[in-house]
């Protein structure tokens, strides 16, 4: 049975919530639009003398949803062919301009997200980037209090560890980026080689989809051909003077897309060091993972205030 006005303009007013969170927990932007409308059609049907709060209440269904998906994801990535790198998504200027908002969503940091269980990455997403209390999340994730401070301590020392505590700062990460850019599409390798990190490493999520590199490629030297090859040979069936390059905002931050006519080819975010040297780069091409992208839909997913 269909919402009623009342009950649409209320969601409304927290659906920019629920697929931030949702993103955050899932790395997929098709996963999260789910988790949404799953969270939708409950609440239109929600019997609402019951619902004290609209946004502690659709907070809990969308974490409960996205958790049993994540579960279920598990099994599917464990099997993946390749690297298993997030669904990018296109973002608003807001986003990137919010350093934290946007180190939130980074590329970069939903890999490490991907690291810790379903339950540490639920909790994490909502303690830390969206402020929830210890008591609030224990209510959404269906746990006791101190089973989600526990939980919540054990995410922030893992993502501690694994995420660098000194960035390049945004402006210097953009200019890098440009850089880039102009050197991968000119063919460039002394260029790009300035740019890299001695061992910076790339990671290509082809999803056995398209061809690409089925480990990590480390090493300046090696990642830094890979890159000026672009202009050079064809790829996925598109003669480099078919393609387009352009700089977009991916993840609240700057990132590269590839397109040819009528598709989306890949995507590529960078991760940098304190210095603004590119110590990791996601090249994403898994034609089943560029449809967010290729929507053009540019998604706000800074916290509300």
């Amino acid at each position: 049975m269909p919402g009623t006005d009342d009950d649409q303009r209320v969601f409304g007013e927290h659906r920019r919530l629920l697929f931030s969170v949702a993103y955050r927990v899932l790395g997929s932007a098709a996963d999260a639009e789910d988790a949404v409308q799953d969270a939708w059609l409950r609440w239109s049907a929600a019997d609402r003398s019951q619902v004290a709060d609209p946004r502690a209440y659709l907070t809990r269904i969308v974490t409960n949803e996205a958790l049993a998906q994540l579960r279920s994801a598990r099994h599917k990535r464990e099997s993946y062919v390749g690297p298993w790198l997030p669904e990018p998504i296109l973002t608003s200027g807001d986003t990137a301009d919010a350093v934290t908002d946007a180190e939130s969503v980074s590329t970069a940091m939903l890999v490490v997200l991907e690291t810790l269980s379903p339950l540490e990455r639920a909790v994490f997403v909502l303690k830390e980037v969206f402020d929830f209390s210890h008591a609030e999340i224990a209510e959404a994730v269906e746990r006791s209090e101190p089973a989600v401070r526990q939980a919540a301590h054990r995410a922030r020392e893992h993502v501690r560890a694994r995420r660098p505590r000194f960035t390049a700062d945004r402006a210097r990460q953009r200019d890098v980026t440009e850089r880039f850019f102009a050197a991968a599409t000119g063919g460039d390798v002394n260029a790009l080689m300035e740019l890299l990190s001695p061992d910076v490493t790339l990671w290509t999520d082809g999803g056995g989809k398209v061809r690409q590199a089925l480990r990590p490629v480390v090493g300046a030297a090696t990642v830094a051909s890979w890159f000026a090859a672009i202009g050079t040979v064809t790829y996925q069936g598109v003669d480099p003077a078919d393609m387009r390059a352009e700089l977009v905002e991916l993840n609240g931050g700057p990132g590269i897309l590839f397109s040819a006519p009528g598709r989306v080819i890949a995507t590529v975010t960078l991760d940098f060091d304190a210095d603004g040297r590119v110590t990791a780069i996601h090249n994403v091409a898994n034609p089943d993972k560029l449809r967010a992208v290729a929507g053009g839909t540019a998604h706000d997913v800074r916290p509300p205030r």
